[in-house]
């Protein structure tokens, strides 16, 4: 009895995530706006139907590449952290960093802001269907959408979880309510929309970059395990099996439900649409006009619980590494969460849903994203040649971790052809983390001294209730 009231009171990160919870977790991260929003961007970037299908198909099989690579660093590298960590542990501080700060500045806050964006639309559809959603209503939305995200993951690690479990099954739902009406009318003869389908005259060489990033945005998520690596059950068999189901899951619900809106959309339909699956049901299935919208907008509200759930212990992570300010790897002392860390996010996710763009904000995070997963698995080959004798529960072929680090970094080289403007700036917010590491950083680790925001962390850390993290072996 002694024992386990002593353990209550231990302050850590507790083992809560169980084989479904992450299975739902990955559900719940892939499935979310890219579905409704990135048709569109992948049809106007590969220019025909059938091409546009060919890359979804491209788009999902090398998400299943990523997945099997981030399986095996889960079962090499036992730390939580996602690319993060990963980048640390095989190619240094110096990359770690730089990826630390491209993703806090950039690639998080832009891609929370664009499927906030897509939630906020989606929520508000049913009201002003025919008509669009006035903008200013849209961002409002959103943001409240965000604000009950981060509330709730302040608040208890157990029903966020939950919470994801139970928006995994809507998130099906509402692919099943595109799929099966879809399915039904081509068993029809419903096949018009897909002759000449394979339009080379359409097709621009240049733009297949931005119509992958697209496609890779729409599949985001495979990834999300890997940043909960410590609050897994049993995490060498779990990672593996979870990323496995669910991405071939995710897989051939995509393909399906991109055949379906062709099916009932013509190629300018789709073009046309602010919101693919709402023009969907006014073609195919009126009786549920008010109610596809409301799950999609459900959709989003579970991909944006994910993403704070996973981000909040990168930040987590590097402030145990050293390489962001300590009051970040810290938790609550009631409610076992890492506070801090998640309410990071929330003035920069807030500027970006204010100012941004669904489509300028894709292409401006995805150059950087891709580029640091890119680097995480080619750290994998690199963990391998330097650690030959270390045993893996799970490990992957050669040619798959090398195939993905080849087509994320020509993936990334291109698209500077293909939008230079946005590109630019993604990767002028990379290289700016340069003077920070060395100034900063680097200094800080090297001559082991007290952090520049100690008294402000010892404030902050009284006001807010959290404590450094008990180290608690398992």
């Amino acid at each position: 009895m002694g024992k386990d009231k002593k353990e209550e009171e231990v302050v850590f990160l507790r083992k809560k995530i169980t084989l479904l919870r992450a299975f739902s977790l990955l559900i719940g991260s892939m499935v979310g706006s890219g579905i409704f929003i990135s048709p569109k961007g992948v049809l106007k970037n590969s220019g025909s139907v059938g091409f546009s299908l060919v890359v979804w198909f491209a788009c999902g099989l090398l998400s299943m590449f990523g997945a099997l690579c981030y399986a095996e660093l889960g079962t090499r590298i036992t730390k939580s952290g996602g690319h993060y960590i990963y980048i640390l542990e095989t190619l240094g501080p110096l990359p770690s960093f730089l990826f630390l700060w491209a993703e806090f500045f950039a690639i998080r806050p832009a891609n929370s802001a664009v499927v906030s964006l897509a939630f906020g639309r989606y929520m508000l559809e049913p009201f002003f269907a025919p008509c669009a959603a006035p903008l200013p209503a849209v961002k409002l939305v959103s943001l409240l959408g965000y604000y009950m995200v981060l509330t709730l993951n302040s608040w208890s690690v157990t029903w966020s979880a939950r919470l994801q479990t139970a928006l995994s099954i809507v998130k099906l739902l509402a692919l099943a309510l595109i799929i099966v009406p879809g399915m039904m009318l081509l068993a029809q003869g419903h096949t018009k929309n897909f002759q000449d389908a394979f339009d080379r005259q359409s097709l621009v060489l240049d733009k297949l970059p931005l119509a992958f990033y697209a496609g890779m945005f729409a599949y985001s998520g495979w990834f999300q395990t890997s940043f909960v690596r410590e609050e897994l059950v049993r995490p060498e068999r779990n990672i593996p099996l979870a990323v496995i189901v669910s991405v071939i899951t995710v897989i051939v619900g995509y393909m399906l439900t991109n055949i379906s809106y062709y099916t009932v959309l013509g190629m300018q339909d789709v073009l046309a649409s602010p919101a693919v699956a709402v023009s969907f049901v006014q073609r195919a299935f009126k009786s549920l006009i008010s109610v596809v919208p409301v799950l999609v907008a459900l959709s989003c509200f579970g991909t944006m619980n994910g993403g704070i759930f996973t981000f909040s212990r990168t930040l987590f992570v590097a402030s145990r590494e050293g390489q962001w300010p300590p009051l970040f790897s810290m938790i609550h002392i009631r409610r076992h969460t890492p506070l801090p860390a998640v309410m990071l996010m929330f003035p920069l996710v807030t500027a970006m849903v204010c100012i941004g763009d669904i489509y300028h904000l894709m292409n401006f995070f995805s150059f950087s994203r891709w580029l640091f997963i890119g680097l995480a698995t080619l750290g994998l080959i690199v963990h391998r040649h330097r650690h030959p004798e270390l045993h893996s529960p799970f490990k992957v072929p050669l040619f798959i971790p090398v195939s993905f680090t080849i087509i994320c970094l020509f993936t990334v080289a291109m698209s500077f052809y293909s939008d230079p403007v946005n590109i630019s700036i993604g990767c002028t917010m990379v290289l700016s983390g340069f003077p920070v590491y060395y100034l900063i950083i680097h200094r800080q680790m090297s001559k082991r001294c007290r952090s520049p925001f100690y008294y402000l962390t010892r404030k902050l850390q009284v006001l807010l209730e959290v404590v450094q993290q008990e180290i608690k072996t398992y």
